[in-house]
């Protein structure tokens, strides 16, 4: 078994080959609209002892003759603790003998193709014209969010907000060196005004206004991972193409969710998957003028696509190191 650690990773995939992580994550949409995945609902444990909790994200792809699994767990408080709050390892496993074939950090590759995946989501939903990008927080997330849309649309602005002067001067730093230009907006309704907007925040409460979102506007919620988050007004999601990565996912602890719970919309108000879309079998942006959503909770088949693309560089490379497991 091959074991590639966080630093390994990141070499084999950095920041300026996002573009490769796309091309993955897009052919994870794909076959899942294609239905040649199979992908149960990630299961949670909930920590009594703090505030975080443990996910598990198991699938198999018949198209990449591979399964794999990402345990990852989410710690809102470890930062007090000098400890990152997100972490992951993902296993891959060969589907003919179940044997585990590598193990790798799976932090990284969160953050990668969770911002490919709103690429992608752009790629088939926002304007062909689409030239504004606003981003809502500038944690770690809107680095991948703003280096992966830039790959998929011709942007003349990009723009952040966030009340954490320091992240955004951060953000700005990094994203620079890959050759992005980013401003500060001077507020949230500023970003919200643009062409492609994306949410990266936390929050419980909405924090984006129904009367911000201007016709022909594509959102990508990527912030709402967990039961009673959410970043919109449920009147946006009224007035929006819906489109999510996968029901069961997004009405439990996506943008939907609390809307959902509430009553506000049901799961016929949804469009399509973005599988379906990706696939062929629905299409997205029909005009101009609609306003379209998509709801992001991350897929373990996004985690198994990149893992295999890592994989598959890191023999090629001769990159990790080779151990007896079993």
């Amino acid at each position: 078994m091959l074991v590639i650690n966080q630093k390994q990773v990141k070499k084999l995939i950095p920041l300026s080959s996002i573009k490769i992580i796309i091309k993955a994550v897009e052919n994870a949409f794909g076959d899942y609209g294609r239905e040649l995945v199979q992908m149960p609902c990630k299961q949670y444990l909930y920590f009594t002892e703090n505030n975080g909790d443990l996910r598990v994200m198991p699938s198999y792809s018949s198209v990449l003759k591979m399964a794999g699994t990402k345990i990852v767990n989410v710690h809102p408080d470890n930062p007090k603790k000098g400890l990152l709050t997100v972490m992951a390892s993902i296993m891959l496993n060969d589907p003919k003998t179940g044997m585990p074939v590598a193990i790798m950090d799976g932090s990284y590759i969160t953050a990668m193709r969770t911002g490919a995946a709103g690429a992608v989501a752009a790629k088939y939903l926002a304007r062909e014209d689409a030239s504004t990008f606003g981003v809502v927080g500038a944690g770690i997330q809107a680095i991948y969010q703003i280096a992966a849309t830039s790959k998929v649309r011709k942007l003349k602005d990009i723009a952040v907000f966030d009340p954490n002067k320091k992240a955004v001067d951060n953000l700005i730093k990094i994203l620079a060196k890959e050759g992005i230009k980013v401003r500060a907006a001077a507020s949230i309704e500023e970003v919200c005004g643009m062409d492609i907007v994306t949410t990266t925040t936390p929050v419980r409460k909405p924090i984006v206004k129904k009367e911000w979102i201007k016709p022909g506007t594509h959102i990508n919620a990527i912030g709402a991972d967990a039961e009673g988050k959410e970043e919109l007004e449920p009147e946006i999601l009224k007035n929006a193409k819906i489109i999510i990565d996968d029901w069961a996912q997004a009405s439990h602890s996506g943008e939907i969710n609390v809307p959902v719970h509430q009553g506000l919309i049901t799961k016929d108000d949804i469009f399509a998957g973005l599988g379906e879309i990706v696939a062929g079998k629905k299409q997205g942006r029909t005009n101009a003028e609609e306003i379209t959503m998509f709801d992001s909770t991350g897929l373990g088949l996004q985690d198994l696509y990149t893992a295999a693309e890592v994989l598959k560089l890191a023999k090629k490379q001769g990159v990790g190191k080779e151990i007896e497991l079993i």
